[in-house]
């Protein structure tokens, strides 16, 4: 029953943040120079042009019947019609979210277990030479931009070595799983960031519950080494580990938008990027709240297993 509680408090904290961050999204929109009008009429066209086209796209009707009309829609599922090109913002959100979801999939399969092993390794050396070179190591892969990350693997791996495409190319209609070197770079680039990231959520776990009085009681009882690490500080640190990789995947779905369109990825990143682009003002809210949505999706299911794993709730 309190499990249950806990999920339900959690889920409705989830829904009201995602309505903040929908007003959000919208308010952002609303303020971005020009909008679908401009690039669709041209630089040439009169205003008399852009104000009927305006009003044939709905642009000049006032923001908040807009923001009413676009949330009830996403209540239904409908996201709206982006405005370059009248595609259903939701056919493109479930054509391409699928691909990211993959991406960010395969580079936390890739982070998650060298996260955990080198998180154990340095939170257990913790102040250790082993445990700096770790530190500084992550310390340096966070703190460089995705787009620097995959420019340097795209130089290394396909410049100077030529061993994968520079862009990742899927054939239309096709799974990128048919095109697996298509994924190498991009799954390359997200798990440098997710690794380092989540690294150094789980080394603070570590090395702050080596300290605790029953991993000394353990180590006065000559537990040692890996048996120590393995059966008594990894099943302290798992409901924080699980939380740390539950931020890990949150962050990877916001690192495929750059990651995408650096590498041309057919993904949901890369569509947000050209509707940016087009000034599609539906698309990119649909799919920035379709984000948003994502992220706080792999939150909560982190906050529920977290919950589950510890100790001190299941008692």
């Amino acid at each position: 029953m309190n499990l249950l509680c806990f999920v339900l408090r959690r889920t409705a904290g989830a829904i009201a943040v995602l309505i903040v961050l929908s007003a959000g999204v919208f308010a952002a929109t609303e303020v971005l120079p020009g909008d679908a009008a401009d690039v669709m009429a041209g630089v040439d066209a009169a205003p008399a042009q852009r104000a009927q086209l305006r009003a044939e796209l709905g642009l000049d009707r006032p923001a908040a019947d807009r923001y009413r009309e676009w949330a009830s829609g996403a209540v239904r599922g409908d996201l709206g019609t982006g405005t370059v090109g009248r595609r259903p913002v939701s056919d493109v959100v479930g054509a391409r979210l699928p691909n990211s979801a993959l991406l960010a999939g395969l580079a936390l399969a890739v982070a998650a277990p060298l996260a955990v092993v080198l998180g154990l390794v340095a939170g257990m050396r913790a102040g250790g030479a082993l445990d700096r070179w770790i530190t500084t190591a992550t310390q340096i892969a966070v703190g460089i931009p995705e787009f620097v990350t995959a420019g340097v693997l795209l130089a290394v791996l396909s410049v100077w070595l030529g061993a994968l495409p520079r862009v990742s190319l899927v054939p239309l209609g096709q799974s990128p799983l048919q095109a697996p070197e298509a994924l190498v770079l991009p799954v390359l680039t997200l798990s440098v960031v997710g690794l380092a990231a989540a690294t150094r959520l789980i080394r603070a776990t570590v090395a702050d519950i080596r300290t605790a009085p029953y991993i000394e009681s353990a180590r006065l009882n000559g537990v040692r080494g890996v048996r120590l690490a393995v059966r008594h500080v990894l099943p302290g640190a798992l409901a924080p580990a699980v939380q740390a990789l539950a931020l890990t995947t949150g962050g990877l779905v916001g690192g495929t938008v750059v990651v995408e369109s650096v590498f041309g990825y057919p993904g949901i990143g890369n569509e947000l990027q050209q509707a940016v682009a087009g000034r599609d003002v539906p698309m990119v809210q649909g799919i920035a709240l379709t984000l948003c949505a994502v992220m706080l999706l792999s939150l909560l299911v982190g906050d529920v297993v977290a919950r589950m794993l510890d100790p001190r709730a299941r008692a």
